[in-house]
């Protein structure tokens, strides 16, 4: 251990080296898998290595094929660039190594998550008494959502599925937009509900739900566990259901309602955009990402639950030799999937004490008039931008579905920008998604035309 002084400041100083750079850094990686697995790959020694020189050799084998996803020109996906002080207070996580699964084996990582999610309640207009639970991101958050979602109709419809299953019991329906996120399937197949349960409703032209449509799914059974599936923030357009007129159907119905918010509910946090998710107090579970739009490290989370009894009956557990567990006041693992979880409490803290109210609401508007940058330079070019863009997502077109594919690969190569391929409408297209707090305005107009220099090269080729 004489050494840890050195290599945990050696492990500092290549972090440290490599933020500063990401503005000048390409964004794709410079190596390819061969060359990689060849850095990694060496036989494992028999002796083992000095743990400097382990810091150093993983840097020298990673380096190259590192996406420069932190830095202030990816767009390929809602991924945030981690803010310093919560990059800072991970780091400090590691080290600390605690395991959050309650208050006994970790008071502080607790503590720290009691404070974040009290803030995050605060900021997003949910309700006060509800339920927090950090998990790793939306897929868990939306399967948290769905178990207790399952538990409480079940047990409204005289069916205990905690202790019998599922198996002999009543058929949950579960009504949800045709252009719903994946994550929502795989949880209902994880949770044994299976894809068949899901009534679709369609959605309108920008792709939030059609309200009219859901009032003719819901009214064409009047029966049976029900929970409705609602969407803050569309994966592909960013449209965000009617979240008002969505709870006033499922209310006539004592559906369950459930608002996979992953980086729409965000706009909650700014009084320019609040209006898209104006009625979420009213749901009963939520799931949010922090490490998009909030810009937290990997991997960070929200679940919340308006029902905490609820919450905790449906994911927790408690065993004989797991001091503390069974608590009366749920929190910690009795709100997630884990037992071994990071305390990702202390990121979420950090994060949100370095930018203070203001500068979520900053965090959300940014990139909101970033995104319109977009669509608007590469529209003045005569490139066509399809959806309307109400948060941070545009969608482009560059005409055929193998040009836009071909755009979208020679803007990767590049590297002065990275941006993802989508399918929507039966549309192959250019998927912008602005979410970094780093990003300016000169990223955005240098990404614009690093766009319109490869379309140009494949238009004279």
């Amino acid at each position: 251990m004489q050494d840890a002084p050195d290599i945990f400041a050696r492990a500092a100083q290549h972090a440290a080296l490599f933020r500063a750079g990401l503005r000048e850094r390409r964004v794709a990686p410079d190596g390819d898998a061969a060359r990689l697995e060849k850095a990694f790959g060496d036989p494992l020694p028999a002796a083992g290595s000095n743990p400097v020189a382990v810091v150093d050799a993983l840097v020298r084998a990673a380096e190259p094929g590192l996406v420069g996803t932190a830095g202030p020109r990816f767009f390929g996906f809602v991924i945030g660039g981690s803010l310093p002080a919560a990059t800072a207070a991970d780091m400090l996580t590691s080290a600390w190594d605690q395991c959050a699964f309650n208050a006994v084996l970790s008071p502080a990582a607790i503590a720290a998550e009691r404070a974040a999610g009290g803030w995050l309640k605060d900021l997003l207009g949910i309700p006060a008494w509800s339920s927090v639970g950090f998990v790793t991101g939306a897929q868990e958050a939306n399967t948290v959502g769905l178990a207790a979602a399952r538990h409480h109709v079940l047990a409204v419809a005289g069916w205990d599925v905690a202790r019998r299953g599922l198996l002999g019991g009543p058929a949950v329906r579960v009504v949800a937009s045709a252009e719903r996120h994946a994550t929502i399937d795989r949880s209902l197949r994880l949770l044994g509900l299976g894809d068949d349960c899901v009534e679709e409703v369609a959605p309108d032209a920008n792709g939030a739900m059609d309200m009219a449509d859901l009032a003719r799914v819901m009214g064409a059974r009047d029966d049976g566990p029900t929970i409705l599936c609602l969407q803050a923030g569309n994966v592909n357009t960013g449209a965000c259901d009617d979240l008002v007129a969505g709870c006033d159907v499922a209310r006539q119905y004592d559906a369950w309602v459930h608002v996979d918010g992953a980086f729409g509910l965000w706009a909650a946090a700014s009084p320019t955009t609040a209006h898209l998710v104006q009625g979420l107090e009213r749901a009963d579970s939520w799931g949010c990402d922090g490490h998009k739009w909030l810009n937290l490290p990997y991997d960070s989370g929200f679940a919340f639950c308006a029902h905490p009894q609820v919450h905790a009956a449906a994911v927790s557990y408690t065993a004989s030799y797991l001091s503390g567990s069974g608590e009366v006041e749920p929190g910690g693992a009795d709100l997630t999937l884990e037992s071994s979880r990071r305390a990702r409490g202390f990121a979420a803290w950090a994060g949100l004490r370095e930018l203070g109210r203001d500068g979520v609401a900053e965090l959300v508007e940014r990139p909101c008039a970033l995104a319109r940058r977009f669509a608007d330079s590469l529209s003045a070019r005569g490139v066509e931008v399809v959806n309307e863009v109400v948060l941070n997502q545009v969608l482009v077109s560059f005409g055929s579905d193998a040009t836009t594919d071909a755009v979208i690969a020679g803007v990767q190569r590049e590297g002065t920008c990275w941006m993802g391929g989508t399918t929507w409408r039966g549309r192959r297209l250019m998927r912008i998604s602005v979410s970094n707090w780093s990003t300016t305005q000169e990223d955005v107009d240098a990404s614009v035309d690093a766009i319109m220099r490869v379309r140009a090269r494949l238009r004279s080729s």
